[in-house]
Parts: structure tokens; C-alpha cells; sequence
């Protein structure tokens, strides 16, 4: 869709003029990585969990991810806690539910941030998104067991019943608010060997929500961005470790325009 990539060209463009805040609770496991992702994109991360500065963070950032890839008790809090800060602040609100559908503690984190916390956008794999409908899933750990088509008619379900926006990401990603859908194309297979390459997708979500109302418009633009600078890394790369470099020189160096011009977004 034309009028897609050029939208998501622009957007790329106001992310790094305004340098947008995103609040990030997120894993141990990727801390790093997505923050190297956001400073690449061009906004500015700031990775805190500690429930004593959720309100002073709230006050200065655009954005809240949460990703619940290692939990505890009182990092669960903090996330109720931040969520509902963001709510009443009216900021926009990803929630990333890795390894729902694994072991309870996060299948019912997910389940709960999911259906009292009005995330804006619920961005997982296959599994991790039928973990959260009446479907079920379970992931292998943190990775999906399913398929993005195997997905789709409970990610309409819970984009409807949540009212937000539903991104399951795979091979092709599917976007959907549950009237509107859109499928993204292209990427590399590489992306399943460097831990991450999701977690880093969510954040960059944040990111265009942090300066695009339209959610769905927001999510499209973002991971198509992800898709497009994977396929172009890889190009370049000889494995797993300088394939992740070339991603975050790809996405640092890449111009609105080459991305609109590479963007693979089609109606589903």
C-alpha cells in the first residue's frame, strides 16, 4: 500500500526530529539491545523498573513498553503501576507478553496487563498472542510453536474484545485492530538466531506511537521498518553477530525514502 509507506516515511522522519522518550520495563535479556535499537531509530530509551520512579519517568517519557520476559513480584507491580500511569496520563502503551503461554506467572501477568491496563498495541509471536484468548497456546520457551496464519482469527478476536491493536510477528507479521488488517512482508530468517529481534520490535513500536495517534498506522510503520532493515542487513552480514551490527547501521543510516520504497505492507 503506497499511501502506507509514505505515511510510515514521515513518521521515521518526525521520530528523529522530535526524539521521543520511551519508557521501557523490560528483561534483563535485552536491556542493551533495545536500547541500542531506539537510540538507532532515533529516539531516546530509558530502561527503569523501580516501582519509587515510575511517576517521575511517566512525567518525561512519550511512550511505555512493557515486555515481561523476566519477571518478579515486584517488577509486576511496577508494570500495573506504570500502565495505569500512562493510562490516565493518555500516553500510548505496548505490552509485550514473552512467553505467555509458558508458565503461569506469565500467562497471567499478560492476562491482566491485557484486560486492565488498555494497552494501545499487544505486539507477540504466534503463541504468545493465543496464549491470551480462549484458543491457548504454548510457546517453547520463549519462541512461538504456531504460526502468524494460525493466529489470525484470535488476534481479530482480542484486538475487538481489548479494543487495540493486535501485531503477531513471524516470518510475515499480521496487524489488526479487528477491522482494519494488514500483512507485512520481508525480513530474513536470520532474525530467529539473535535474541531480541522481537523484544526490539516492540520498542520500536513505542517509538511511532510516540508520534502517530492512528495505532494501527503506528504498529504497520514500525515493523515494516523491522522487516526492511533485517533484509538489508542480512545482505550484508556472515552470521548471527554481524548480522545485528549491519541491522543497527541499517536502521541508523536508512532515509525515509529508501523505506517507503521498500516497505512491503498489503491489505489481509
Amino acid at each position: 500500500m503506497a499511501e502506507f509507506a509514505e505515511a510510515s516515511g514521515d513518521l521515521l522522519e518526525r521520530i528523529r526530529k522530535s526524539r521521543p522518550v520511551i519508557h521501557n520495563i523490560t528483561n534483563f535479556v535485552v536491556m542493551n539491545t533495545t536500547a541500542n535499537v531506539l537510540l538507532a531509530l532515533g529516539a531516546a530509551p530509558i530502561m527503569a523498573h523501580a516501582i519509587e520512579e515510575m511517576v517521575d519517568i511517566s512525567n518525561i517519557s512519550s511512550a511505555l513498553v512493557i515486555n515481561i520476559g523476566t519477571l518478579s513480584t515486584s517488577w509486576v507491580k511496577s508494570m500495573t503501576y506504570a500502565a495505569r500511569l500512562a493510562r490516565v496520563a493518555g500516553k500510548p502503551l505496548v505490552l509485550d507478553p514473552v512467553g505467555s503461554g509458558a508458565t503461569k506467572l506469565r500467562t497471567d501477568t499478560a492476562c491482566e496487563i491485557a484486560k486492565f491496563s488498555a494497552p494501545t498495541v499487544i505486539r507477540g509471536n504466534a503463541s504468545e498472542i493465543l496464549s491470551l484468548s480462549a484458543t491457548g497456546g504454548m510457546p517453547r520457551g520463549v519462541d512461538s510453536v504456531n504460526t502468524t496464519e494460525e493466529a489470525i482469527t484470535a488476534a481479530k478476536t482480542l484486538a475487538v474484545e481489548r479494543r487495540t491493536v493486535v501485531a503477531v510477528t513471524g516470518a510475515q507479521d499480521f496487524v489488526t485492530d479487528g477491522t482494519r488488517s494488514f500483512l507485512i512482508s520481508g525480513g530474513s530468517p536470520m532474525m530467529m538466531s539473535v535474541t531480541g529481534t522481537g523484544c526490539s520490535a516492540s520498542a520500536t513500536v513505542g517509538a511511532f506511537l510516540a508520534v502517530e495517534k492512528d495505532a494501527i498506522l503506528a504498529t504497520v510503520s514500525a515493523l515494516a521498518l523491522f522487516k526492511v532493515v533485517a533484509e538489508k542487513a542480512a545482505l550484508k552480514s556472515q552470521g548471527p553477530g554481524s548480522f545485528w551490527v549491519q541491522a543497527l547501521d541499517e536502521l541508523h543510516n536508512i532515509t525515509p525514502k529508501v523505506f517507503e520504497n521498500s516497505a512491503r505492507i498489503d491489505p489481509a
